[in-house]
């Protein structure tokens, strides 16, 4: 199983957890952590399972709208608990992330066919299939020239920011 998969997974348990237990905030980091005590308890993921699960609550809001848009058969709440966290993650790094798509869609149907159901995978397929196809802006990641540069703009506005952050620090010292 690769690192990216294995914190995938991880990422999938925990936000299965929190989903079932009521979105209470406070407990996922005791939610990851117990994950990766008893799954993977020498694994460093450098930080990729946070920002998976943290990334899909702080955008939930924007994200399950589009399950319900390309689920339309399913109402949201009717969605199995697993194939549902499957679809947000998924989901979240099409939009928000600078993971090729054809990596995370292909990452989400392995997931789903281990975890989930029967149908799950072909489920999961068709709604990311469903939104790639709707957003050419996704489309664009899997053109190597842009994927390249759309993680370059990520870098230097990341480091823009830990700047800003060093020097808010300083100021605050001073």
């Amino acid at each position: 199983m690769s690192n990216r998969h294995l914190s995938r997974t991880i990422a999938l348990q925990t936000l299965f957890a929190w989903d079932f237990n009521g979105k209470k905030d406070g407990d996922i980091d005791n939610i990851i952590a117990d994950n990766f005590s008893n799954f993977a308890p020498n694994f460093d993921d450098g930080g990729f399972v946070s920002d998976l699960v943290f990334g899909v609550r702080d955008h939930i809001k924007e994200i399950d709208p589009y399950i319900v848009k390309h689920a339309t058969e399913w109402p949201l709440d009717q969605i199995n608990a697993i194939d549902r966290n499957i679809l947000r993650l998924g989901i979240y790094e099409l939009l928000f992330s600078v993971t090729p798509p054809r990596v995370v869609i292909n990452e989400a149907i392995e997931v789903a066919k281990n975890f989930g159901g029967n149908a799950s995978g072909k489920f999961v397929n068709g709604v990311l299939g469903s939104l790639y196809a709707e957003k050419p802006e996704i489309q664009e990641r899997d053109n190597k020239e842009e994927f390249d540069k759309k993680v370059e703009e990520l870098k230097a506005e990341k480091a823009e920011i830990e700047k800003e952050e060093f020097e808010k620090n300083n100021l605050e010292k001073e």
